[in-house]
């Protein structure tokens, strides 16, 4: 069996536990091993676009120092903002010498970091997989992408404007995808803490739309996404009595119910 390291961030060991279970057994299914790294930090959740803030990139960095020290070339990174963050901490790595001259003085008792380590998202994986994925899945679904697998477009696992990645998946699995032009807006984000309002207005559009296209399930890859768009669904009732509930899945959980 082929054996990755496997990068989980916080939000999987605690509010996404069920991404993160789904995901590990599919991965084994199709014969890789997702190995968690014996040591790793908050990824410092979302990258920062000060260009000279390099503070913000050391946890980053040193996770994928881990990566190395642990003598694996490519990490799986599944939530969204993690994937994101750690990514584009690589791009800067590779590109920007002098900012990475800074950050390895600073971190003095870590090995230097050139930007060697492939930051991989499980959906590109998946996408090699794609022929052993067959299966017996029912329903119309709504791929969900949000922000930070698509933008900036130097990070984006697909065509940002146009991601397909998903939608090959379900079908390769039996099931249906509909017409979701929502797929790449943002849900909100972390603005439910500040501005909910905001958020439950975006949630409704994202929701209202896919059932429009006869979406009977969203699927995300986002734990963030995935809370907003399903805790928000009570608080839409209360603007909007005649609102009917849509699930939310994780891609993972999908795959999972198909290949049993």
């Amino acid at each position: 069996m082929e054996e990755m390291a496997y990068y989980p961030g916080c939000t999987l060991k605690t509010n996404a536990k069920e991404f993160e279970e789904s995901l590990l057994r599919v991965f084994k299914k199709l014969g890789i091993r997702l190995k968690e790294l014996n040591k790793w930090y908050c990824c410092g959740t979302v990258y920062s676009l000060a260009t000279d803030n390099l503070m913000y990139r050391l946890a980053a960095i040193r996770n994928l120092i881990k990566v190395m020290e642990e003598g694996y070339d490519k990490v799986v990174v599944p939530c969204s903002i993690c994937y994101n963050t750690l990514k584009q901490a690589n791009l800067m790595a590779r590109n920007d010498k002098e900012a990475m001259e800074k950050i390895n003085s600073f971190m003095d008792e870590e090995p230097d970091y050139d930007g060697s380590v492939e930051v991989l998202h499980p959906l590109e994986l998946l996408r090699e997989k794609i022929d052993k994925l067959k299966g017996k899945l029912n329903g119309k679904y709504a791929c969900y992408y949000g922000c930070l697998l698509l933008r900036p477009k130097e990070v984006a696992i697909d065509e940002y404007e146009m991601p397909t990645i998903m939608e090959k998946i379900v079908e390769a699995l039996g099931g249906s995808v509909v017409n979701f032009p929502l797929k790449n807006e943002c849900c909100g984000s972390y603005n439910v803490v500040s501005n909910k309002e905001a958020v439950i207005d975006r949630v409704y559009r994202i929701i209202m739309n896919a059932r429009k296209n006869e979406a009977e399930a969203i699927l995300t890859s986002c734990p963030l996404c995935h809370f907003n768009l399903k805790e928000m669904q009570n608080e839409i009732k209360k603007i909007h009595a005649d609102f009917v509930d849509m699930p939310i899945y994780y891609f993972s959980q999908i795959i999972e119910e198909a290949l049993e």
